[in-house]
């Protein structure tokens, strides 16, 4: 048998789009290429033969609204004679799609080219776009891999709209010539996308999801405006490196500044790796043949063992709803390009396995009207897409908490401090009629005000990170082994007297009902969800004397570290600011450490004895006397 030379065969397989598309019968099931891949130029052709192409089924991962693969529906979605198989359900996923929304097939994207390759879902036709071909023959799927090159390699028929606008991505994105039936040459601008609609609450979701990601991590973020934010936040750390189902212009932008290195990623050093770009014009211009870039299939980026190879993997994934459990729902959010199971599942297992890894879910604590919590006693019409016992990291606007290994009654309280004031009362007593939470529990300790996250202070002290934060309802089992914890003395020096036992309703007392009138900093030790109380600093207002009282403790071991007076410093400032007019204490006159942490503040310092005990106060309205060095001639 004669072998024909590939530019030989590459000239026979050229046919226009409708000469390609009359390919494709009644009755087939056609793969069309993904998201800012898709063939435009061959899905218009395709939705222009509608009429005759009955009974077919459309594969798709996802699309744009803008893409054309809408027009293959008719105005009267009942008599649409596509039916639309989609893995990838959007916010995006217009209304002339919905009448398809019972074909969506929920699965995790590593599995998606196994239901390919195996002809489970035999593809009769794959519709696909690539470059021209280069001096031997190979195509490269560009901007859309993914699950695309494993619908190539298992279609019957392989048509590609040859567009010489498509970059070329290095990887595992290459078709062979000989290995597409058809070629329709047609030169368009890809489809792209701007940035997401600006939604203020995303930017502080990203600015608590960034304040989980330590320098060198590899990260998976999802699509859309909290995406934006979350790279925006992460502007000044170092070395981070990309593992991702999808590169984006912030991305990009990350690059250009040297913030992403790659250097520390553990596996495929050096590289950014994806299966796809969605962006803009410039973005493309950007992976077009970059050496540190390549594009692999969703069985290997989206694979949770490969995943799990990674160095702090990071993944970041956008969720619909969450209940008390920890149950997580993903469906369509309006403030995204894009949402759904696909790939969230496979980065949230594979970042947990990773050594150092976090999986982390974010989502806004309202419906964008504020009239719904996303926060909910328990998920019951919505469907479960990450099982309780996958999640760890939840963030809303509210702030960050961890639930692996806590019991239900510890996740439902801290989710319900992560949730919308005004619905914090309700899903605590939702809970407790659950069974949830102890009903002897108080509705107080799920506090009203905003986490005031801003005061949040971390130091490096004894070569151990610290982190100085507001106390949050969550710690009030980790304020009890503090206390426990203590020396004798330093339990009479605290409360001036001696104890042997913290109650949770005395613990609960640190918390009060708000942020704005008592105020308790804790400096912790340990990752998120098992941190270690090593010293509590705080006030309680007095609100007849506009005063505050303020009292300390730290753990023996981590005394005579400065610890007291960062305490101190915080707690000043806040008392400050807040329009309390200064601050007093009660010591023993031989307590010397507390006695000093007081006098370090810049202030007047009244004293007065009663007995045995001390009393110092002062004014932030009175500086202290500025000492003979400090005086200027």
């Amino acid at each position: 048998m004669a072998t024909t030379y590939w530019p030989d065969e590459y000239v026979q397989k050229r046919v226009t789009a409708q000469e390609a598309i009359s390919r494709i019968k009644p009755g087939q099931r056609v793969f069309i290429g993904s998201s800012c891949g898709e063939p435009q130029h061959l899905v218009k052709e395709l939705a222009a033969q509608r009429r005759r192409l009955t009974d077919i089924e459309v594969v798709r991962l996802l699309s744009l609204e803008s893409a054309p693969l809408t027009l293959i529906s008719q105005d009267d979605p009942d008599s649409d004679p596509f039916a639309v198989r989609s893995f990838y359900l959007g916010s995006g996923m217009p209304r002339r799609l919905a009448a398809s929304r019972r074909f969506h097939t929920p699965i995790n994207l590593s599995a998606v080219p196994l239901l390919f390759s195996t002809r489970r879902i035999p593809l009769h036709v794959a519709l696909i776009q690539t470059t021209p071909p280069d001096d031997f023959g190979w195509m490269s799927l560009g901007v859309s891999v993914d699950v695309t090159k494993a619908a190539a390699a298992a279609a019957d028929l392989v048509i590609a709209q040859v567009n010489p606008r498509m970059p070329r991505v290095l990887g595992q994105g290459f078709v062979h010539a000989n290995d597409v039936d058809l070629m329709v040459e047609h030169e368009e601008e890809l489809l792209s996308v701007g940035p997401p609609p600006d939604f203020p609450v995303a930017h502080m979701i990203g600015y608590h999801v960034a304040s989980l990601m330590d320098d060198g991590s590899t990260m998976q973020i999802s699509l859309g405006a909290t995406n934006e934010s979350i790279m925006s936040a992460c502007a000044q750390k170092n070395d981070l490196g990309v593992h991702a189902q999808f590169l984006t212009d912030s991305i990009m932008a990350l690059v250009a500044r040297g913030v992403i290195t790659n250097r520390r990623k553990g596996l495929n050093q050096g590289k950014l790796v994806a299966s796809s770009a969605i962006g803009s014009v410039n973005l493309y211009e950007f992976v077009n043949d970059n050496p540190a870039i390549e594009f692999h299939p969703s069985d290997y980026v989206n694979d949770p063992a490969v995943i799990a190879r990674h160095n702090r993997m990071f993944s970041a994934q956008v969720a619909e709803t969450i209940d008390l459990t920890g149950q997580v729902a993903a469906d369509a959010l309006a403030y995204n390009h894009y949402s759904g199971v696909t790939g969230i599942c496979d980065f949230v297992r594979g970042a947990a396995m990773s050594k150092e890894g976090k999986a982390v879910i974010m989502l806004p604590a309202t419906s964008l009207d504020g009239s719904r919590s996303r926060i909910v006693d328990m998920l019951t019409e919505t469907p479960v897409v990450v099982a309780r016992g996958d999640v760890h990291y939840v963030v809303t606007e509210y702030g960050a908490v961890n639930l692996f290994g806590k019991n239900l009654e510890e996740r439902a309280l801290a989710l319900i401090s992560i949730a919308h004031p005004s619905f914090r009362d309700e899903l605590f007593e939702k809970a407790k009629d659950q069974g949830l939470i102890a009903r002897k529990r108080s509705p107080s300790e799920t506090i009203h005000g905003v986490y005031p996250a801003f005061y949040r202070r971390q130091e490096s002290i004894s070569g151990e990170r610290v982190l100085f934060r507001p106390v949050k309802p969550t710690d009030g089992r980790l304020i009890q082994e503090h206390l426990y914890g203590l020396d004798r003395k330093d339990v009479i020096a605290r409360f001036l007297h001696s104890k042997a036992r913290f109650g949770a309703d005395e613990v609960e007392g640190l918390f009060g009902g708000d942020y704005s009138k008592d105020f308790t900093v804790v400096a912790v030790v340990g990752e998120l969800g098992f941190e270690k109380v090593i010293a509590i600093g705080g006030y309680l207002a007095d609100p007849a004397r506009n005063m505050a009282e303020v009292s300390f403790s730290v753990d023996r071991d981590w005394q005579g570290k400065g610890l007291g007076k960062i305490l101190m410093d915080m707690v000043a400032g806040r008392a400050r600011d807040s329009g309390l007019a200064g601050l007093f204490a009660y010591t023993a006159p031989s307590n010397r450490a507390m006695i000093r942490l007081f006098f370090s503040l810049p202030y007047k310092i009244k004293t007065e004895f009663d007995r045995d005990m001390l009393t110092m106060s002062l004014r932030f309205n009175q500086p202290a006397e500025p000492k003979p060095s400090e005086c200027r001639l």
